[in-house]
């Protein structure tokens, strides 16, 4: 039989918890508890989990434990504490390993699919928008447009420059260091300028943009979505597609070319230093051997692919950005699957621009 009296509050917490130690192998060897609370003037939560906690290990230990003269304003707060962690996680029922693989592609597919439909839906609503924007011209946000413009291309020239200098660097380097086996050094010419205007030069560009300003469209959007302003879009009777994502994603189409075309020539300036310093080749050489090497066809190659992929960086960061949940975890977890998946499909597209240009001669 326990008498406690006092105030069971947090105040108190080491005394209570001191004499708690104290009795608990009093309590132990007991083969019955009664805890009478007619004498303790304040309790709160605290009071209620020690309250609770004793009466739990004299159940546990096999002994019954009862809790009387508790006062009615306390009563409400022991039930609520009583009910604490009172549900066992239910054990998860044994399957087959070959059903659970099943399962997990089937998921995968129906994930694949609904990923594929968001798109199209997005696809569809900038196109809806598009075309009322030929019919009222005055209704594209000329302002937003050059403002977007001048995030994703003017501010993206110096980062985009000296990354693709670097790499065009790099694969003349590597290339003058194993064609000088074979005696064929200028060869190297032709590798970076076919490499770069064809394929590097804008898959690198489309990367570092789908990084940059595909992450920055799915922030801005997921934040306007967490704070309700899209819904007050929709509400005052603005289209959000029209007013928001049109102008960003016209943006990244005009300024991708561009930076396309200055990271192209970034990186043939880069292999014509290496090919200098490192190679022996003097410009002069080189600009004649890159005229002979190179066609304008090569350069139409990656400056056709630079719009398709802007389309698709653009139409997924938005529709990610637009799918974020009213919290800082799915704003993050939203922006890193847009740059994912922006990645993946700029490199998939290139692929599939690759076959069809070898498909048709050029």
């Amino acid at each position: 039989m326990l008498s406690p009296s006092g105030a069971w509050t947090a105040i108190h917490a080491a005394t209570l918890e001191s004499l708690l130690n104290f009795d608990a192998p009093t309590i132990d060897r007991a083969n019955s508890l009664k805890i009478d609370m007619a004498n303790v003037s304040e309790l709160d939560t605290l009071g209620a989990w020690l309250l609770e906690k004793m009466s739990r290990g004299a159940r546990q230990a096999g002994h019954s434990a009862t809790v009387v003269g508790v006062a009615v304003r306390y009563k409400g707060l022991i039930e609520d504490v009583r009910q604490v962690n009172r549900r066992k996680p239910t054990s998860r029922p044994h399957q087959n390993p070959v059903l659970a693989r099943l399962e997990t592609v089937g998921r995968s597919t129906f994930g694949a699919i609904e990923d594929v439909l968001v798109f199209l839906q997005m696809l569809g609503a900038l196109g809806s928008a598009g075309l009322g924007v030929l019919r009222r011209p005055r209704s594209l946000r000329f302002k937003s447009l050059v403002y977007h413009l001048h995030q994703v291309g003017w501010q993206a020239i110096s980062i985009i420059a000296l990354v693709t200098f670097l790499i065009g660097a790099i694969i003349a380097q590597q290339g003058i260091f194993h064609f000088r086996k074979f005696g064929a050094e200028s060869y190297v010419v032709d590798l970076v300028g076919i490499l770069v205007l064809r394929e590097i030069g804008v898959l690198i560009v489309a990367i570092m943009v789908a990084g940059r300003s595909g992450s920055a469209y799915t922030a801005e959007l997921g934040s306007m979505k967490m704070r309700e302003e899209i819904d007050a879009l929709s509400t005052m009777g603005l289209d959000p597609v029209e007013v928001l994502i049109l102008p960003r994603i016209i943006a990244l189409v005009l300024a991708l070319p561009i930076l396309a075309f200055i990271g192209s020539m970034a990186a043939l300036y880069g292999g014509g230093l290496v090919a200098w310093f490192y190679g022996g080749m003097s410009p002069a050489i080189y600009i004649a051997r890159l005229h002979e090497a190179v066609s304008v066809t090569h350069f139409e190659v990656g400056m056709i692919k630079a719009p398709f992929m802007a389309l698709v960086i653009g139409i997924v960061a938005c529709s990610e950005g637009l799918r974020v949940k009213g919290s800082a975890e799915s704003l993050g977890k939203q922006t890193t699957i847009s740059v994912v998946k922006s990645i993946f499909l700029v490199i998939v597209l290139d692929g599939v621009f690759a076959v069809f240009f070898a498909s048709i001669g050029m």
